[in-house]
């Protein structure tokens, strides 16, 4: 293939290699100016008979048309044509400059949460536009991932439903079979194994990718539970208890567990650094009037007709008076436009605004009047076309530069939305919305010190933006300047005291400087000014739990669970609370219902087995020790209680095992040592004083206070 010219178009330069769909070359586009280099991607069918082909280029034509559409999107490379030659098919895309994201993800180097996080946003945004067309890749893996140069931007690429040509033959009896599953073996989730594969396979995809980063484990050498297939990693790595119950549902075994879609995962991520939106509930509005154009007075327009008859340049008076009514008209529309705007019925506006450029398509302000619009219906694509033709006309356009910036903001491209913002401050330096949203691009793209320049400026020209105040005190608290973060949401509550969220986020800076009475304090007011808010009273009720304040904290956690009953955390800590206030068996029922949500914590089980221990359930204690041990082996402390229950079922062979492994894993655990002893000499039937009887340590890890969370911020 090498030095061949495809169409007497496409000359291929190289090879990128192959497998058993085809083969993929770097191509130069010999009919455009300097050649530019493309990717060329040949897809062989299995068989060559007519009736497969047939089925293969009409399978080719469908798939390549969803591709070019897909392609519209900055992370996903455009098709540029395709086409048959010779019962081959070809597709011709965009080439990528980057490499793939398995030279990140090498064997033994893992990601904090925060990068992984980072990574899920990226790869989770360009699959809810892939989903959004109905489209399922069925092949995300790093090799299919790269990193763009120059600007480090994700790409996806190499969709699987293409390679279905490759795989396609006919049968006896007329049907298309496909001869091998696509997909790449670890990455592949049952039902796409099976076949049959759905939108939330790609969030499995994307899940394992996550695990792989946080781990430093392939795929392969992740372990899975024999039982329910479902996969077993938090003991090789470190995150909240909140990450991984969300990746726990992006990687669940039964498809029907999972988030269906990229945009539900999406929203589940956002959720887990910020509170739910708040809904304004708006009063319905009766329907417009028609509209009517505002007509010239008869009079005029008949002297004016008049005139042009004598001057006999009728043909040049007449367009100038065309004109001049159709300015009006627009100007009048866009009058009423901004008027149904103001009243919030923005579907209205949109047709008065449209009908305003239809007349006059030079008319700025009614594509300004559109830009804004669009974006309050959140149809932020449409509003940036509207915003780009109102600068296009008038390049000064302020209004129309700002609102450029808070549409690309709303798309997650931040550094354009910088641009958007500083082009808007050289027209208007003065206006503190613009620099507090610069300052939140800048946050977004966590380069805080930017941020806080901003914020400061936004700040200065109106001392009592307390969003601009809050803003900063959240750039503050994740540059870990914990004390300015405090006094800035202090100033927020001066200028706004029931804005709890500032409360919520001076409470979390206090817990990192273990200020935790202040703390409670904090927390206490966020509740006060909403009561539904539940990561408030969840970490009210860890700050509680850490100054032994157990019968408070029980409260706290049971407002959690009225506000968000599948919080796993508050079902966990509210068991440990109860057990700590000798509430065994309410304690046993929580840390069951916790069970229920999130069933791989090696803790739970640990602590459920303490209760049910110190209740002589001694079975039940050792089936959740089982479990403890089953999810983190090395976990000495388990094997240890597990020996005590053995020991106190006379069971001794059994017990001697279970100390032996807890000292395997924990060798100077002279517990564990006493225990082992103690199980030979009843073993061996020798008789004498006895000692007490060892008891499992009844002292669970202490779940830590939400001091590591990211501060929250206001949607």
């Amino acid at each position: 293939m090498l030095g061949n010219t495809l169409v007497g178009r496409y000359q291929i330069i190289s090879n990128l290699g192959g497998g058993g769909f085809g083969e993929t070359f770097v191509a130069c586009d010999t009919q455009l100016p300097g050649s530019p280099p493309c990717v060329v991607k040949k897809l062989k069918p299995q068989a060559s008979d007519p009736v497969t082909l047939e089925t293969a280029r009409r399978l080719f034509d469908t798939e390549a048309q969803v591709l070019y559409k897909l392609g519209t999107h900055d992370r996903i490379p455009q098709l540029l044509a395709y086409f048959e030659e010779n019962a081959e098919f070809y597709l011709v895309q965009e080439l990528i400059e980057g490499h793939d994201l398995s030279q990140e993800l090498t064997s033994g180097k893992t990601l904090s949460q925060e990068e992984v996080i980072s990574l899920l946003q990226e790869l989770l945004a360009i699959l809810e536009f892939v989903h959004q067309q109905n489209v399922i890749h069925r092949d995300v893996n790093p090799r299919n991932i790269l990193r763009r140069q120059p600007d480090g931007k994700l790409i996806l690429i190499d969709f699987g439903a293409v390679k279905q040509i490759a795989t396609q033959v006919i049968t006896p009896q007329g049907q298309t079979q496909a001869t091998v599953a696509i997909g790449t073996p670890g990455y592949i989730p049952g039902e796409q194994a099976h076949g049959t594969p759905k939108l939330s396979s790609d969030i499995y995809a994307v899940g394992i990718i996550a695990i792989q980063a946080l781990t430093g484990l392939s795929p392969e050498e992740i372990a899975k539970d024999a039982d329910t297939n479902e996969i077993i990693w938090h003991n090789q790595a470190t995150v909240t208890p909140e990450f991984a119950q969300l990746l726990d549902k992006m990687v669940c075994y039964d498809f029907r567990q999972r988030y269906p879609s990229a945009t539900m995962a999406l929203q589940a991520l956002k959720e887990l650094t910020q509170p739910p939106a708040e809904t304004i509930a708006l009063t319905p509005i009766s329907l417009p009037k028609n509209i009517n154009k505002p007509q010239p007075k008869k009079g005029i327009l008949g002297k004016i007709l008049l005139a042009i008859f004598f001057i006999g340049v009728s043909g040049v008076a007449s367009i100038f008076i065309l004109n001049h009514i159709n300015s009006n008209n627009a100007i009048e529309l866009s009058k009423q436009g901004n008027t149904l705007f103001d009243l919030q019925r923005y579907q209205d506006a949109l047709a008065v605004y449209e009908k305003a450029v239809n007349i006059r398509p030079d008319y700025a302000k009614g594509w300004n009047g559109q830009g804004k619009t669009l974006y309050k219906l959140k149809k932020y694509k449409e509003a940036l076309a509207a915003y780009d033709r109102a600068i296009q006309i008038q390049p000064d356009y302020f209004e129309a530069w700002s609102g450029r910036g808070f549409v690309l903001g709303n798309l997650q491209r931040y550094q354009e939305a910088i641009a958007s913002f500083d082009k808007a401050l050289q027209l208007n330096n003065d206006n503190s919305e613009v620099w507090n949203a610069k300052g939140e691009a800048f946050s977004n793209l966590n380069q805080y010190d930017q941020a806080i320049k901003s914020y400061e400026q936004a700040i200065e020209l109106k001392p009592d933006n307390y969003e601009a105040w809050y803003k900063k005190g959240l750039a503050l608290h994740n540059s870990q300047r914990y004390e300015e973060a405090i006094a800035a949401y202090q100033k927020v509550v001066d200028l706004k005291p029931d804005y709890e969220q500032a409360w919520y986020n001076r409470g979390n800076a206090l817990v990192n400087l273990q200020r935790y009475q202040d703390a409670f304090t904090a927390y206490d007011k966020a509740v006060q000014y909403k009561p539904g808010y539940y990561q408030a009273w969840l970490s009210r009720g860890n700050i509680l739990m850490n100054l032994r304040r157990y019968p408070e904290a029980i409260e706290s956690f049971n407002q959690v669970i009225k506000s968000n009953p599948s919080n796993y955390q508050a079902w966990y800590n509210l068991g440990w609370s109860l057990h700590q206030n000798q509430r065994y068996e309410e304690a046993i029922k929580s840390y069951k219902k916790a069970a229920t949500i999130k069933s791989k914590d090696y803790q739970l089980w640990y602590n459920l087995g303490n209760s049910q221990y110190i209740l002589q359930k001694y079975e039940d204690a050792i089936a959740s020790y089982n479990k403890a041990v089953r999810y983190k082996p090395d976990h000495s402390e388990s094997w240890y209680s597990r020996g005590n229950a053995l020991l106190n079922l006379k069971r001794y062979q059994d017990a001697i095992a279970s100390y032996d492994q807890a000292i395997k894993y924990k060798p100077n655990y002279q517990q564990a040592i006493d225990g082992r002893n103690q199980a030979q000499i009843q073993l061996q039937g020798v008789q004498g004083v006895q000692g007490e009887r060892p008891k499992p340590i009844i002292v669970p890890i202490i779940p830590v206070p939400n001091s590591t969370n990211p501060p929250q911020t206001r949607p």
